[in-house]
């Protein structure tokens, strides 16, 4: 493995020369997939490539014998993955790894494309602080997503979508930002449901801090989740990235409120990369909250949802969820046929008329009027009586 360090890299630490903080690494694959999640970044393809191939172990020997891409090895001096363990513990929480028993498997759907572009990637571990089993919990789960200037309107639908489905035993994945995001949480937690949010931070850390209360909530009742180790700051390209996690962890993806460039819309693309449901809400078309939402619906191919039963139907076990059909008033002349409907309307509520003026008036031959008369009187539609036929319909 020894090689000559090529421009750039004389700090690189030899062979023999493995930096103390990771000699535990090169022997266990848990705390190299720790080390790698620090020294690369969230759907870096590359390296997902390479610990998929070889592992994490010898993908990170790679490392520090001066091979692969340089932007690994800079990163290489604040790596200690035994700290960053110890400090998710005493947050509370917890490294989980392929092969767990609470690990995920949907996530090995990131790993590859049914639609011929670059697999997004699948994170090289998660961070978990919160009692939620992530495994279980996910299995039936559903990403409510969103903008963070939310209106009234997307946060009062948001919170019936996320109490409805929690009632009907979906967990709900999101973001844990301001609008939406918080919505949903709050809703899920308020009906006793499990709530998920997916960081682009350490889970150690509260952002936004105006969500440092829900968040703690969630780390009590739910589960706060991350790809990058205790301690990360949130940056742009996280939170891109974070979208690609929420997509894969959950059953399906239901965008509620999105501008035209909302970044909740990444989201929707990745679901529709791993070949996941996408539902939409609609809003008022007057309303710019709403664009993203309608974008999806018209180009995107975006199941109109709403309300919580056409959630669980989208997002549900095939024969397993029913939208509840709404009861509407029955009308008198419901479900009679064209010539059953002309006949009635002609019928008077008031006094009687014989069969020839009421096949005038219909428009009907008479053997036709007088056979469809039978059918409304078993009905109720039409009564007879000595002087003819007259309606039946009160009102």
């Amino acid at each position: 493995m020894n090689r000559r360090p090529g421009p750039g890299q004389d700090a690189l630490p030899a062979t023999g020369r493995v930096p103390s903080v990771l000699r535990a690494a090169l022997a266990d694959e848990r705390l190299a997939r720790a080390t790698w999640s620090r020294l690369a970044e969230p759907g870096d393809a590359a390296a997902a490539h390479l610990v998929a191939e070889v592992g994490a172990v010898t993908a990170l020997e790679a490392v520090l014998t001066g091979r692969g891409p340089d932007r690994w090895r800079t990163r290489l001096p604040d790596v200690d993955p035994a700290s960053d363990l110890a400090t998710v513990r005493a947050a509370g929480g917890r490294l989980l790894v392929p092969g767990d028993d609470e690990w995920p498997q949907r996530l090995a759907d990131l790993d590859h494309d049914g639609t011929g572009e670059r697999p997004l990637g699948a994170p090289f571990c998660l961070w978990v602080r919160g009692p939620a089993h992530l495994r279980e919990v996910t299995a039936r789960s559903a990403a409510l997503v969103g903008a963070r200037a939310a209106t009234a309107y997307g946060q009062h639908v948001t919170s019936e979508l996320a109490a409805g489905v929690s009632d009907r035993g979906f967990a709900v994945v999101s973001g844990g930002a301001f609008g939406i995001d918080a919505a949903a949480h709050r809703a899920a937690l308020a009906v006793d449901g499990v709530s998920v949010a997916v960081l682009a931070c350490g889970v150690d850390r509260s952002y936004p801090l105006g969500n440092a209360a829900l968040l703690a909530r969630l780390a009590e009742r739910g589960a706060l989740v991350s790809e990058v180790p205790p301690g990360s700051t949130p940056t742009r390209w996280r939170f891109l990235e974070r979208n690609r996690l929420i997509a894969a962890l959950t059953s399906g993806t239901v965008v509620v409120e999105a501008a035209w460039r909302s970044g909740a819309l990444s989201t929707a693309d990745r679901a529709e990369r791993l070949m996941r449901p996408v539902g939409a809400v609609p809003g008022p078309v007057t309303s710019p909250a709403s664009a993203g939402c309608h974008r999806l619906l018209r180009e995107r191919g975006a199941v109109c949802v709403t309300s919580a039963d056409e959630v669980a139907e989208l997002l549900g076990e095939l024969g397993r969820e029913e939208v509840a059909v709404p009861s509407v008033e029955r009308r008198a002349f419901d479900g009679l046929d064209r010539e059953e409907l002309r006949v009635a309307e002609c019928l008077p509520r008031r006094g009687s008329h014989g069969l020839e003026r009421l096949a005038r008036e219909a428009g009907l031959d008479l053997p036709l009027v007088q056979s469809v008369l039978g059918r409304l009187e078993l009905s109720g539609v039409a009564v007879r009586d000595a002087d003819g036929w007259r309606s039946g319909v009160a009102g």
